[in-house]
């Protein structure tokens, strides 16, 4: 009985090994189904920027921004797939996880930023396209005032995520940092093209590229980049949307200046509608993903404080 007894205690162990801790196998596998999601996803972005293209169009930014929740969602289905949930990780990942989406807080309030300032500029091109007929004058020094252009201000780089110092090498652990690895990579660059193309600010750029050397882990978001960065030096960064609207601005500004009947003036206001659909929509994307992320975190937190109490 007592040799029966202990066959049975470890053969129950044996289970109860096998359905807390996955098989490497199994483990692998969830990782590399989590890297194909991702990118799938890069990849898509890559088709769908036009190679050649001068500039970077409003739709493709918001395409490439909806990179991130849904990263983000092949994350949270990887945590499920090798059974992981967050009250089971170590601190390190925690603190990771909690850093990387600190930052991300404050990259997005950064874009929402660049978004105020290109909506300063609409309103401002509205009320110049007001007073096109009443007064000319006004309207021409009006129009060569706006600026759509915005600076990134108190921009900190991100740490160097390719850190191997005291990391996990097996394991669940190692899966969830690895593809913590995978998520800032693609969440912190999409973050930097946005803000390029929303400031039209090609130094800042390039500036944040050399300040974040090597947190590049997904070889197409590297092929993309280079095709991105090689565009910046070569002719700047402006969005499509955005360089139509000056063009369009000095022309009926010129138009005003020769006392010319300007045309142009109706034609711009469906335009400035159409950016103010734009900069709505991104708005509301930024806004939608700032208060996931940050329902995350006090939910992770939360949980913190109850394992503690």
């Amino acid at each position: 009985m007592v040799l029966l007894a202990e066959r049975i205690s470890k053969l129950y162990s044996k289970m109860e090994n096998h359905h807390q801790h996955q098989q490497p196998e199994a483990l692998s596998a969830s990782l590399q189904a989590f890297r194909s999601d991702v990118s799938n996803c890069v990849h898509q972005l890559c088709l769908d920027l036009k190679p050649g293209s001068e500039t970077l169009s409003f739709s493709w930014v918001l395409q490439c921004f909806q990179l991130i929740p849904s990263i983000n969602k092949a994350f949270a289905k990887l945590v499920v797939d090798i059974d992981y949930h967050m009250s089971k990780w170590k601190s390190q990942s925690v603190e990771e996880y909690l850093k990387y989406s600190l930052s991300l807080l404050d990259l997005l309030n950064s874009i929402s930023s660049s978004l105020s300032h290109l909506e300063r500029g609409r309103l401002s091109l509205a009320h110049s396209l007001s007073l096109v007929k009443s007064s000319p004058s006004s309207a021409i020094e009006h129009i060569k005032a706006i600026k759509f252009n915005s600076s990134i201000k108190n921009f900190k780089g991100q740490d160097n995520i390719d850190d191997e110092k005291d990391r996990p090498c097996s394991g669940e652990e190692w899966i969830i940092d690895q593809a913590l690895i995978e998520l800032k990579s693609v969440g912190f660059w999409v973050c930097y093209v946005l803000l390029a193309g929303l400031s039209g600010d090609a130094k800042a750029y390039l500036e944040m590229r050399k300040s974040t050397t090597g947190i590049f882990s997904n070889s197409s978001v590297i092929k993309l980049d280079m095709s991105i960065s090689e565009a910046v030096m070569d002719r700047g960064v402006v969005l499509k949307e955005v360089k139509e609207l000056k063009e369009a601005a000095d022309c009926i500004a010129a138009a005003t200046a020769n006392e010319k009947e300007s045309y142009r003036a109706e034609e711009m206001q469906r335009r400035l509608k159409a950016f103010e659909q734009l900069l709505d929509g991104l708005d509301k994307e930024v806004n939608s993903l700032f208060s996931k992320i940050l329902a995350g975190r006090n939910e992770l937190l939360d949980g913190i404080r109850h394992t503690k109490q």
